[in-house]
């Protein structure tokens, strides 16, 4: 047996799967802590289904921690990063654009030093070693706990990363957090940096919230292997989530699409999540989230690692209602809306004060909201269901009209019938999705990078898709169970000689821990 965990910013829920199938789920309230939230929902779950928590093998769990991080400016290590490009690169030093309040918190630091590849390997210039030696004894006595190498095409040739990486270690010592941006990031140089710098102004919080998630697992009796849901809708082991916690900025949203697919029987669909702080409005295409194909910001930093194509509203369980109605979100109450909303008796007018009132849930005290003007409930709900269907039409689909599948606790504050889209199919145990999405993730490898086509043009692809296929083994992956689910070959015409552009993603089921039977 399995368990699924999805830590949002209002509910920490919980299921626990025998295979595909659920058999039995909770919800709590996300704690400050989070871990605390994780350990009173595992208890629940024990209550409410009865089974030996020794029994369980793995728990996957999708966490918000890193992002919601990023995006409030806080919990982040000073860091810095040292680019090897000069002479080229200086005119666009790292971190150029970077939200004042982002680059502040982080104490940003930036070196740029000698070095990058050409797109076909050929070098910019030598590597000085010491000059990584002098950027890192100076952001040493800055008081840095945390560095970000970049190198000009690295993904081609990740040689100078590696050069500088192990001087660094010699002068900052092997415990440091230095994040490696071909490892992280795909080609285009800003981009691919800055998302090796967030990852390692994270690195420091990762060490402690992984060990947090361990502790609240462990504390509950379970002693199965624990995993972290990443963008893509699948699985990363806790040395990874250590190492590279940018994997899990979408794992939320993501992990709500793919629970959706499972228990709807849908693959290929419009899916809207209602949570308690935002609704979340994703297209599944083959049983995975569709990948955005435009640039993606996080916080107002423009990374390039691959996220789901998602657009966000600021309405949930937890939104602010004002404004006669008119005006739901995105203030939201979050993880205080036990303590915060009529219903529950506090003080705050919310979404899900509305939704008892107008008998679409049944949660709390239905008499503390009887007095609601039954005119500001209707007028609430229909700005609810206007902005959401407002959105959902933003979201490219094809000519085709394809289903739409409700989930999310929240899903309840939207109409059977979603204006411009019809009948909102609610599959059975859709509040907890998420949960389950992150139940049964797989486990991907993937490539993204250009290669010099030298010989026979199929023998280098079918040499790409292999890496995928291995990639997916060696991250854990069943061999007998991955499969090809995405190629993309674009030709590079622009530049001299035969060149392409080749990204390939391999996916599988988790491979079975000594003991399990499957």
């Amino acid at each position: 047996m399995g368990i699924g965990i999805d830590v949002g910013g209002t509910n920490t829920d919980a299921v626990l799967m025998d295979g595909n199938t659920v058999a039995g789920w909770v919800k709590a309230a996300t704690t400050a802590d989070v871990s605390s939230g994780i350990h009173a929902a595992l208890a629940e779950l024990v209550a409410v289904t009865s089974h030996d928590p020794a029994a369980v093998t793995r728990v996957m769990i999708g966490t918000t921690h890193f992002i919601n991080s990023l995006v409030q400016a806080r919990g982040l290590s000073p860091t810095a990063c040292i680019r090897l490009g000069l002479p080229a690169t200086s005119a666009l030093p790292p971190m150029t654009a970077w939200p004042a309040d982002v680059r502040q918190a982080l104490n940003g630091q930036a070196y740029l030093v000698h070095g990058g590849n050409e797109f076909d390997g050929r070098r910019i210039a030598d590597l000085q070693p010491s000059e990584i030696a002098a950027a890192c004894e100076d952001l040493a006595e800055k008081g840095i706990r945390s560095l970000a190498i970049s190198s000009v095409f690295s993904p081609i040739s990740a040689g100078f990363e590696l050069e500088a990486e192990a001087i660094a270690r010699e002068v900052l010592g092997p415990g440091f957090h230095i994040s490696l941006s071909h490892r992280i990031g795909r080609i285009g140089l800003l981009e691919r940096e800055n998302a090796a710098i967030i990852n390692a102004a994270l690195r420091e919080m990762a060490v402690g919230v992984v060990s947090g998630l361990v502790d609240a697992v462990t504390d509950a009796g379970i002693d199965g292997a624990i995993y972290l849901s990443q963008n893509d809708g699948t699985l990363i082991d806790l040395d990874t989530a250590r190492e590279y916690p940018v994997a899990t900025f979408a794992s939320g949203p993501t992990n709500s699409m793919r629970g959706a697919a499972i228990l709807s029987g849908l693959s290929d669909c419009a899916v809207i999540d209602v949570g308690g702080t935002t609704s979340d409005i994703g297209v599944l295409g083959g049983g995975f989230p569709r990948v955005a194909t435009t640039d993606v910001e996080v916080a107002g930093i423009r990374p390039n690692f691959r996220m789901p194509d998602v657009l966000s509203l600021g309405i949930g369980g937890g939104s602010h209602i004002a404004d006669g109605g008119a005006s739901v979100g995105p203030l939201s109450v979050g993880y205080l809306l036990p303590h915060r909303a009529l219903v529950f008796g506090g003080d705050t007018l919310t979404a899900t004060d509305v939704a008892v009132a107008a008998g679409r849930a049944d949660v709390g005290d239905g008499s503390l909201v009887a007095h609601l003007d039954r005119s500001m409930v209707a007028a609430a709900l229909e700005t609810i269901a206007r902005r959401v269907a407002e959105t959902a039409d933003r979201m490219p689909t094809s000519s085709e009209p394809i289903p739409v599948l409700g989930v999310g606790g929240g899903s309840i504050l939207l109409p059977d019938e979603l204006p411009g889209f019809g009948s909102m199919i609610r599959p059975e145990h859709f509040s907890v999705a998420n949960a389950v999405g992150a139940s049964i993730a797989q486990v991907a490898g993937e490539i993204d990078r250009v290669f010099v086509i030298q010989g026979s043009r199929g023998d280098v692809i079918e040499a790409a898709k292999q890496e995928a296929l291995d990639k997916a083994v060696a991250a854990g992956a069943e061999p007998g169970s991955v499969q090809l689910i995405e190629f993309d070959e674009v030709p590079i015409p622009y530049l001299p000689g035969d060149n392409v552009r080749i990204r390939a993603k391999a996916v599988g089921d988790l491979a079975a821990v000594p003991g399990e039977i499957v």
